[in-house]
């Protein structure tokens, strides 16, 4: 088709498949299948029914892979869920020895964990010039030195009545309740961030948030919610975490949002903001939750496993900028 610049100008699409392959969400895919092959030839016992089995324990990272999601996509960072998953274990946990009903059990394990995702936004909304990360790493440590004080010289809390906690463990099948409910919440996430004005906000403030501001967004709103339900997910992951380990001690949440932070950019998502989709981002914790039971199963060094993600961490962030250059040499190459 000529224009009238006298240039042929193709109309021909590039091939749905080959878009939907060659995406990023697409060589997770590949990259989960592989990785789920690799564990059946290293592990007699990879299989289904004991994947889901141990799945529970990791599966509470995911709740808060979610809003990190968000976060990084705004442009911010929140390095204290951990710390809120500790504090919000402990409380939920004094509240059950002390006979409250299960429903304010839960009610104050999530209460806790909101307060602390509003404490932070309260600060980074109120002094917008404060850093996010040195903020919440703050933060980090004051919600670890309460939930210590309050553990005592013993450090750990054990539950005395594990009824209803019990119950929150149970299984369809083989099937834990709570990857049923993650797969909800995630359903829900990926739907508001894709579907809603409200997540086009979000890409808009990571992307400029000063033109989002002048274009009538409330920039600081939008922030005060999102650092607000990273501690509401927070809550609901102590909860969950609690149904799995019948009690909390200082380590409780230990490195959790740093595995969350990885889930998210191995996913696609930008640290810099406004770039990402958050299907990716679950496909990658699936993915690191698989080969984590593979190489476990294998009694490989728990540190080992750490390097081996970090280096696909490191790898998720190089491989666009590398897509880019060869890109960029490509093209000169052409012009030359």
């Amino acid at each position: 088709m000529a224009g009238k610049s006298g240039r042929t100008l193709s109309i021909t699409q590039e091939s749905s498949w080959k878009k939907a392959v060659f995406s990023w969400e697409g060589i997770l895919i590949l990259l989960f299948i592989a990785v789920n092959i690799l564990c059946i030839c290293i592990s007699p016992n990879y299989n289904l029914k004991n994947v889901l089995r141990e799945m529970p324990k990791y599966l509470t990272e995911v709740f808060l892979l979610l809003p990190m999601a968000y976060l990084l996509l705004l442009g911010e960072i929140d390095i204290s869920v951990g710390a809120s998953v500790c504090l919000s274990a402990t409380m939920a946990c004094m509240a059950c020895n002390a006979g409250l009903p299960f429903p304010l059990v839960l009610l104050v394990g999530l209460a806790v964990g909101t307060l602390c995702g509003a404490v932070n936004g309260f600060i980074l909304t109120r002094f917008t010039e404060l850093p996010p990360m040195i903020v919440t790493l703050g933060t980090q440590i004051v919600f670890r030195g309460i939930a210590e004080i309050t553990l005592g010289s013993g450090g750990s809390i054990s539950l005395t009545n594990t009824k209803q906690f019990h119950a929150m463990a149970g299984k369809i099948g083989p099937v834990p309740y709570m990857f049923f409910v993650v797969i909800l919440a995630a359903a829900i996430y990926m739907v508001v961030l894709g579907k809603t004005t409200f997540g086009r906000r979000v890409y808009a403030i990571g992307s400029n948030s000063l033109a989002s501001y002048y274009a009538g967004i409330h920039v600081q709103k939008i922030r005060f919610f999102v650092f607000t339900l990273a501690g509401f997910m927070a809550g609901v992951s102590a909860i969950f975490l609690t149904s799995v380990l019948y009690g909390a001690n200082t380590t409780t949440g230990n490195g959790f949002e740093m595995d969350a932070i990885a889930m998210a950019v191995f996913g696609g998502i930008s640290t810099a903001g406004g770039k990402g989709k958050l299907l990716g981002a679950i496909i990658s914790a699936f993915t690191i939750i698989c080969l984590r039971i593979g190489l476990g199963q294998i009694n490989m060094n728990p540190q080992v496993i750490l390097v081996i993600l970090g280096a696909l961490l490191v790898l998720a962030v190089l491989l666009p900028n590398l897509a880019k250059k060869a890109r960029s040499m490509g093209i000169m190459a052409k012009a030359a």
